[in-house]
């Protein structure tokens, strides 16, 4: 308790720390007026009702909860994670910019940033008016005229960019990942009404579900707290140089290796992959033809089936966390690294062996990542088949994001005030 006292102290007594965090809750702040002002002509009743789709649930996570009344920033900085995903996808096929991700330093990743701001644009420009179709075809908005469409699309887009602007003025002025502490917040603030409607929905014979759901919460909690920070140590040790009549190197340390490289993104793929075939034939179903409505219907009543969604969702997130752990991780250039710096793992020859034994170590530990992720992600459809309680649906995934964003958080100011104390 005093340790925390005076780190408190710390922050609030240093202009620069106490600017930075102040920055930050201002820019949250703004972010959640902007989620506040609503397009125009939107039936909150049919809104609420596709909100209860998981997809679109998930999209309302991403969007800083801005698609839960269609605000201008409604597509929140979706766009943004979507073209940072497919470019992150693209190093695997394209050594140009696989070089510039992992070899080129500050100045690749600059440019690999500024790629992926261009191709925000367009895929705002696609789901916005994606969405104002969908929208308007189940009534929840008027159907819009050409310019009353690109007005809207316009409008939408630029909410979406302007969003993108304040996460990176966050990280750069701020404190922390300014993307993750807008959904964060996104999170947080839709916290009191999900809370309200469980009060108003209050049953006094089915306390123990509650006092039971709290439990596996707090369980769920601890437990994205442990296989977040866990990681797997190798040994590290310095080649001894000697020039002239001083000895370089001879330093033993450690290379970490995350149990859950990969964060929460498989979830997202894996939803990607579930639900956007339902959103699909959902649209199609609406289509004034009798056959592509009978196979529209068949298809998502198959896809409905909760054990089936289960499965394959747990498949997915499984294959999906060795999949972007491969792309994001490459034991290649650790390996090379590490010979450039004279470094070398203790028993382990360099070059080649190095990369397999780092690619071996990490497909260990990532079995155990993908597991965990696997069963954060069903969990959620298991606790609303016990309590009924559909805003279960997405409870896993915006679990691990704010646990997740609290610890980033919290280290990111410890290393604001070791640096100061120093």
């Amino acid at each position: 308790m005093q340790s925390l006292i005076q780190k408190l102290k710390l922050i609030f007594g240093d202009s620069t720390l106490r600017t930075r965090l102040i920055f930050t809750l201002v820019i949250l702040g703004l972010s959640r007026f902007l989620a506040a002002i609503p397009i125009p002509t939107v039936d909150p009743l049919r809104l609420e009702g596709l909100l209860s789709n998981q997809f679109f649930g998930l999209l309302n996570i991403f969007s800083g909860s801005g698609l839960s009344n269609l605000s201008i920033v409604m597509l929140g900085v979706g766009p943004y994670i979507t073209a940072s995903i497919i470019m992150q996808l693209l190093t695997m096929m394209s050594p140009k910019l696989k070089a510039m991700y992992h070899e080129e330093g500050e100045a690749g990743r600059l440019k690999f940033t500024q790629i992926s701001r261009l191709i925000t644009v367009p895929l705002a420009i696609i789901q916005g008016w994606s969405f104002l179709i969908l929208l308007s075809r189940q009534g929840i908005i008027m159907p819009p005229g050409l310019f009353d469409s690109i007005t809207s699309v316009a409008v939408i887009v630029a909410g979406s960019m302007l969003l993108m602007w304040l996460g990176e003025l966050i990280t750069e002025f701020g404190i922390g990942n300014g993307v993750s502490l807008l959904i964060f917040a996104g999170i947080v603030a839709s916290l009191p009404t999900q809370t309200a409607q469980l009060l108003y929905l209050f049953d006094p014979s089915q306390i123990p579900i509650y006092i039971g759901f709290i439990g596996v919460a707090l369980l769920v909690i601890w437990g994205v707290v442990v296989v977040t920070e866990a990681e797997r140590p190798i040994p590290v040790t310095y080649a001894r140089r000697v020039r002239g009549q001083k000895v370089y190197g001879g330093v033993s340390t450690y290379l970490p290796l995350r149990v859950n490289q990969a964060g929460v993104i498989p979830i997202v793929f894996a939803l990607s992959f579930l639900l956007l075939p339902q959103m699909g034939l959902s649209f199609l179903a609406t289509v004034p033809n009798s056959l592509v409505q009978e196979v529209s219907a068949f298809l998502l009543s198959v896809l409905s089936n909760n054990w089936l969604y289960a499965l394959l969702y747990f498949i997915l997130v499984f294959l999906f966390t060795y999949f972007y752990t491969a792309v994001t991780f490459d034991p290649d250039a650790i390996s090379g690294n590490l010979q450039k710096n004279g470094a070398f793992i203790p028993g382990v020859r360099p070059g080649r062996p190095t990369a397999e034994y780092v690619s071996k170590v990490l497909t260990r530990i990532t079995l155990v990542g993908a597991l965990f992720l696997g069963f954060i992600a069903v969990l959620p459809l298991a606790m609303r088949a016990v309590t009924n309680i559909q805003s279960l649906a997405i409870g896993g995934t915006a679990l691990l994001i704010v646990v997740s964003v609290v610890l980033d958080f919290i280290k990111k100011i410890e290393a604001q005030i070791t640096m100061r104390e120093y």
